[in-house]
């Protein structure tokens, strides 16, 4: 397959530009797309053999369900029971980085649920994504556009290195803003779980709807015999090649000496150890192969920049990583999961 690229001038009228990429969604093919988040790999989510290209580009277990991006939120009436929170929830954070799950409707094939009865809709803040789905005239049944596993992409060139001739088109609308996943809530019952983390926070969920649940794969790794409820939950993800080691911040006055002290001594010991942490650990680290997320005050930051330094390292010769995260405040819990899971949980104690 030969795959076609297309640079988007969001200073010119978007139309002219997208219809063609949205025929080849029409017409059940593959478009990888930006979206405020991280670059979507799109089908038809109406078309079964569509949904099935996707996984087969990706190399995604037939488990994992896919999230259907609609343009506007009230579009969710067409492919699932919604319900008053949904629309307190919609009200507040749609358009945005934010996914809800719900009860679906017969129209939405079983191939892009995995199965469940239930499917995942966001509504991209992304205008690039917007009138995509909106020329393109269904929902955009869409995962990260990567190789399953591998760190998903915030940029249309990290697209191009795992999708390059496997899908129909590539689309660059350049650097995505947040750099993480949607958060995924499930709504069931009346109340509301967290099922991953993402750009709305914990505290700015239970600011509109109260508190809701955490769900325990947030935090701990989904065993093999459950199936999974969101994108996300249960498979290894943003791995690079090198082996991830995370070290928790552990609360204690002395916790940044203590990493430095210990990366120091890895590296000292490996010249090859890469790490990744805040700017307060970077600055007294000694090594070559240092990634700077940020002042650990700006955990957006470390989000933006987490899934690209990821790619970085598999460009060098890094043998092993050691990443450091930090409180689990605003969307440093989303920075946190995706870090447990680059890492296969291999949590370090230092």
């Amino acid at each position: 397959m030969t795959t076609r690229f297309v640079e988007i001038d969001k200073n010119r009228e978007l139309e002219p530009q997208l219809v063609e990429a949205a025929d080849v969604i029409k017409n059940g093919g593959l478009v990888a797309f930006p979206t405020e988040t991280v670059y979507g790999l799109g089908a038809s989510a109406l078309d079964p053999d569509a949904s099935k290209r996707i996984y087969l580009a990706k190399g995604r277990p037939s488990d994992n369900p896919l999230i259907i991006h609609i343009s506007k939120s009230e579009e969710a009436e067409k492919y699932c029971f919604t319900s008053d929170l949904y629309y307190k929830l919609a009200e507040k954070f749609m358009p945005g980085p934010i996914t809800v799950i719900m009860k679906k409707k017969d129209i939405v094939p079983s191939t892009v649920t995995g199965g469940l009865d239930t499917v995942a809709v966001r509504c991209p803040s992304d205008k690039v994504a917007r009138e995509l789905i909106r020329l393109s005239g269904v929902p955009i049944a869409a995962p990260s556009a990567n190789t399953s596993g591998k760190p998903s992409p915030t940029c249309a060139q990290h697209v191009r290195d795992d999708l390059d001739g496997k899908v129909d088109v590539i689309i660059d609308g350049g650097e995505c803003v947040i750099g993480l996943e949607s958060t995924i809530v499930k709504i069931c019952d009346g109340n509301v779980s967290l099922l991953r983390p993402g750009g709305i926070s914990v505290e700015m969920l239970e600011s509109v709807c109260g508190k809701i649940n955490i769900d325990k794969a947030v935090r701990e790794k989904l065993p093999d015999n459950v199936k999974p409820q969101a994108p996300g939950m249960k498979y290894r993800h943003y791995a690079p090649e090198a082996k991830v080691y995370l070290i928790v911040d552990d609360n204690s006055s002395d916790f940044e000496n203590r990493a430095v002290k210990f990366i120091n001594s890895k590296i000292e010991q490996n010249p090859k150890t890469g790490a990744m942490c805040c700017s307060e650990i970077c600055r007294c680290l000694n090594g070559e192969y240092i990634k700077d997320l940020g002042s650990k005050n700006d955990k957006a930051e470390h989000a933006k920049k987490l899934f690209a330094f990821l790619r970085e390292f598999d460009e060098t010769d890094v043998t092993e990583i050691y990443a450091v995260t930090e409180d689990e405040s605003g969307i440093g819990l989303a920075v946190k999961n995706r870090m447990l899971k680059a890492s296969g949980y291999n949590i370090i104690e230092i």
